[in-house]
């Protein structure tokens, strides 16, 4: 239903604040074993390899299923298929808890699957956020709003790695992925009552409507999820044979090395490295990752900014993004920092610029063929998070031939500079990919 009235509603904003609590929960789920990892460890009995691959589990699944999930995205619509992942994977995470209560269930090999299925379950949310940030906001806002929904990965250590320190030290490792799965189911809730198609949701007018369909928003995407292109592999291969989109997706994946290392490793590496205790590790993590929230928002609002004055859609994608990769391969100073004091702050420096740099779901909601936009989002996620694969074994392997993160870091930081390379001269020039018919 909608209501007619001169000035327009803000519903969209409500949408993205919503979309933010999601995701903020979505990426705390992810983290949960990085928090009460070391912990368990000792408790079951495993090495860094084991905790390596155990890491990597999420994103096994994550980056296969993309594709599937932005193909049911296309097809079923948002709100269905997003709303049952949110369900599944919280109840997912809370089954970790469980772990090493049944005897002959062996713990790695159950913790391995439990969350390579919550990846799988969450393999919608991100490609379902952009659908949702296309068809609400006009381009000169999808910069900003993409950010924000971005930015949640920080905000959820932010808000989660404290209190998820906590209870592993008051109550044990067991209570985080309990008390995890419990506001997932919760949020579940919120989703499905909350979320609507702009022509659908009872809170927007035609004014909003208006503006958000003449600067360029795909109001109607849910209603053409029904007869949407289905997938085929023609049209995946268009999108393997554009350079600009390959360009994309390579730099998607290099940036997602650090992200995949804050959310798996960090914490860990606090504890291993430096000598805190988790509780301390869980507090000393919030910094960086409140710098990376801060940093995510300022990269969206400089992006849209340049694009209202400049009207350069490459300018003011790829000017944050230089800048904030240069600022992130500060994580490399950290191998001579001494000082704690000097590796959070070295920190919070490679997290802020990697904030700023977070740019990719813009970018992809200014390219992506309207008839693909979920696939496109479930590929360009898939290659994204190829890293959550990769770094958490590669840094295991690390750890264990060396003792030591130092290696890792340097890893990490080549990947942030191969990010300025494939976005300055492999994606050239930004543009909305057209299909042929």
């Amino acid at each position: 239903m909608i209501h007619d009235a001169e000035k327009p509603t803000r519903t969209r904003y409500w949408i993205i604040a919503l979309i933010f609590i999601i995701t903020t929960i979505n990426y705390a789920d992810r983290a949960t074993f990085s928090i009460a990892g070391e912990e368990a460890s000792r408790e079951l009995a495993l090495s860094p390899i084991q905790t390596g691959y155990i890491l990597s589990a999420f994103a096994w699944a994550y980056a296969l299923a993309q594709i599937p999930g932005g193909a049911l995205l296309d097809r079923f619509g948002t709100k269905r298929v997003y709303a049952s992942a949110i369900l599944i994977w919280s109840l997912f995470t809370a089954a970790q808890g469980f772990v090493g209560f049944i005897p002959g269930l062996a713990a790695v090999t159950t913790l391995f699957l439990l969350r390579f299925l919550v990846g799988l379950a969450e393999a919608p949310s991100f490609p379902g956020n952009a659908r949702l940030v296309a068809a609400w906001f006009p381009s000169a806002e999808r910069g900003t709003a993409s950010a924000i929904f971005n930015s949640a990965q920080y905000f959820s250590l932010v808000a989660f790695a404290p209190l998820m320190g906590w209870l592993v030290h008051e109550h044990g490792w067991r209570s985080v992925f309990w008390t995890m799965g419990v506001l997932g189911i919760l949020a579940a809730l919120l989703f499905v009552s909350q979320i609507h198609g702009p022509e659908q949701h009872p809170r927007v007018n035609k004014a909003e409507l208006d503006h958000i369909r003449e600067g360029g928003g795909q109001v109607s995407m849910e209603d053409r999820s029904k007869t949407a292109t289905a997938f085929s592999w023609p049209n995946f291969r268009v999108l393997l044979s554009n350079r600009m989109m390959l360009g994309i997706y390579l730099g998607q994946y290099c940036i997602n090395v650090l992200t995949y290392f804050f959310v798996t490793w960090f914490p860990i590496y606090l504890v291993k490295e430096r000598g805190l205790n988790i509780m301390e590790a869980g507090f000393a993590a919030a910094l960086p990752a409140a710098c990376g929230f801060i940093g995510g928002l300022a990269g969206g609002v400089i992006s849209d900014r340049i694009l209202k004055t400049s009207g350069n859609l490459d300018k003011a994608r790829k000017t944050p993004l230089v800048i904030g990769m240069l600022l992130a391969t500060a994580i490399l100073a950290c191998v001579w920092a001494e000082q704690e004091w000097l590796v959070i702050t070295l920190m919070a420096i490679a997290f802020f610029g990697k904030g700023v740099a977070s740019l990719g779901w813009a970018v992809m909601a200014d390219v992506a063929p309207k008839q693909l936009a979920g696939l496109s989002g479930g590929v360009f996620n898939m290659f994204g998070n190829i890293a959550g694969i990769v770094t958490p074994i590669v840094v295991g392997y690390i750890v264990a031939a060396t003792g030591s993160f130092d290696l890792a870091l340097a890893f990490v930081a080549i990947h942030c500079l191969l990010t300025i390379v494939a976005y300055v001269w492999i994606v050239g020039p930004i543009r909305r990919l057209e299909l042929t018919a």
